[in-house]
């Protein structure tokens, strides 16, 4: 993480510093700035002769017929020069930091204390019939003693709603042990059995596949699951604030990977012929679109959607043939005017699935109202085709016009507030039209039970 995190720092640095060199040779010579722009006959012309004239990159030229002129005047060549120094300074200092091994795990040693001397608490709980987990040596600890290597160990790896990642060993008979205790705190978004080296997936809202290992992953026992130990997906993954992970995904399992999108499009990606680059898109979207849900599943899966307006639709994953990384997929569901999916997901038909939904109004200060909340078994909802409008999943009351949120999966579903924890939700089995329940604390996201 300290790497990536090193790595993506200097490259943002090494940008803005190209950047302000360009606005250092502009603001030189302001006024025939301004005169070359004013005397070409477009934006082409001016950037053209920009790069002529002060012997600019494209990159320089771009930025500079892009700051209002106001802007532009008003900038100081001292407070260009301060930011230009400090600059050269970061940047020294990151590329010292990536070229030196010893100083990264300096850094980390001094993070970690820092982090433990801040927030560590002593344990108040013994655990018992748990290994050592020798992905917790701290680099200090590295520096006297080598660590152990992580064998390529079966495990199972967690993803909670909250975007934490956890592994979780499994036992040589290939089951995970039963949780005996854990705090009531986050649910599952994502879970997938693995081992500790092989490489996965992760898919981001934005499309796209990362490739990585769970070996530098927390590892908790398989008797007392925390998830509230794993470490941040985003931070472990290194990608932006934007940037959300939805699933992890096996690239040597057979099964397709089902993706649903906010605009109402459903994929199936055929397994097998993955690019070799770290990370690829998995699925062409259109302008404005996102990746609503993903699952990895069988043709006998049914695929659910929920869209704002309250429509739930459910068919069979066989009427949506598997395409290559580049395709777009197909219509999945029929959406109205406005309305947008808030829910996708593969499901088995053989479980006992249950469908969540919080009803709420576009009016109200997200977090002010914590809505109204329905919990439905899936088999009351009847099975319409692909491309369809679904049937209706949740009956609004005055005041209401829109689902802030819905989830469908095995039974327990597990609501949690957006500090992580538990969320009382109302008893299962309400009519699948009917209306909700009133909750007693705002929900951040809903999952599978541990």
């Amino acid at each position: 993480m300290v790497r990536r995190r090193s790595e993506f720092r200097l490259a943002r640095r090494l940008e803005r510093l190209h950047l302000v060199e360009g606005l250092l040779i502009a603001i030189l010579d302001i006024d025939e700035v301004i005169q070359v722009i004013r005397r070409s006959d477009d934006s082409d012309q001016a950037r053209t002769r920009l790069i002529d004239v002060f012997d600019l990159s494209e990159l320089q030229a771009e930025y500079i017929l892009e700051l209002r002129l106001r802007r532009l005047t008003r900038f100081s060549r001292i407070e260009l020069e301060a930011e230009r120094d400090k600059l050269r300074a970061e940047i020294d200092y990151l590329q010292q930091l990536l070229a030196d091994p010893a100083a990264i795990a300096s850094l980390v040693s001094d993070e970690l204390e820092e982090v433990a001397e801040r927030f560590g608490t002593p344990r108040r709980t013994l655990l018992t019939e748990a290994r050592a987990s020798t992905a917790t040596v701290s680099a200090s600890s590295r520096r006297i003693a080598p660590v152990l290597e992580i064998a390529d160990a079966p495990c199972e790896v967690l993803l909670s709603t909250t975007g934490r990642a956890i592994r979780v060993d499994i036992a040589e008979d290939g089951a995970a042990a039963a949780p005996r205790r854990r705090s009531k705190h986050d649910a599952i978004r994502s879970r997938i059995t693995t081992t500790s080296r092989t490489e996965i997936g992760a898919i981001t809202n934005t499309g796209r596949l990362i490739r990585f290992t769970a070996v530098d992953l927390p590892s908790v026992p398989a008797n007392s699951i925390q998830l509230a130990a794993g470490a941040k997906i985003g931070d472990y993954l290194a990608i932006g604030p934007k940037e959300r992970v939805l699933g992890f995904v096996s690239l040597t399992s057979e099964k397709p990977i089902a993706l649903g999108t906010r605009q109402g499009v459903v994929k199936r990606v055929a397994p097998g012929a993955w690019p070799s680059r770290p990370d690829f898109e998995v699925i062409a979207l259109k302008p404005g679109d996102e990746i609503a849900g993903v699952s990895q599943g069988n043709d006998s899966d049914e695929l659910v959607f929920v869209t704002s307006d309250a429509q739930l639709l459910h068919f069979g994953a066989a009427a949506v043939r598997p395409q290559g990384v580049s395709a777009g997929g197909m219509a999945g569901i029929n959406l109205s005017a406005k309305a947008v999916v808030v829910f996708f997901g593969a499901l088995d038909p053989a479980a006992e699935n249950v469908v969540v939904t919080v009803s709420t109004s576009t009016a109200t200060i997200a977090g002010a109202d914590p809505g109204r909340a329905k919990v439905s078994v899936l088999s009351e909802f009847p099975g319409k085709g692909r491309a369809t409008g679904g049937v209706r999943a949740h009956s609004f009351l005055k005041g209401e016009d829109v689902l802030g949120m819905a989830w469908a999966g095995p039974a327990p579903a597990v609501a949690v507030g957006p500090d992580g924890a538990v969320r009382q939700l109302p008893e299962p089995g309400a009519k699948r039209d009917a209306s909700g329940t009133p909750l007693d604390g705002v929900i951040g996201s809903i999952g599978e039970s541990v």
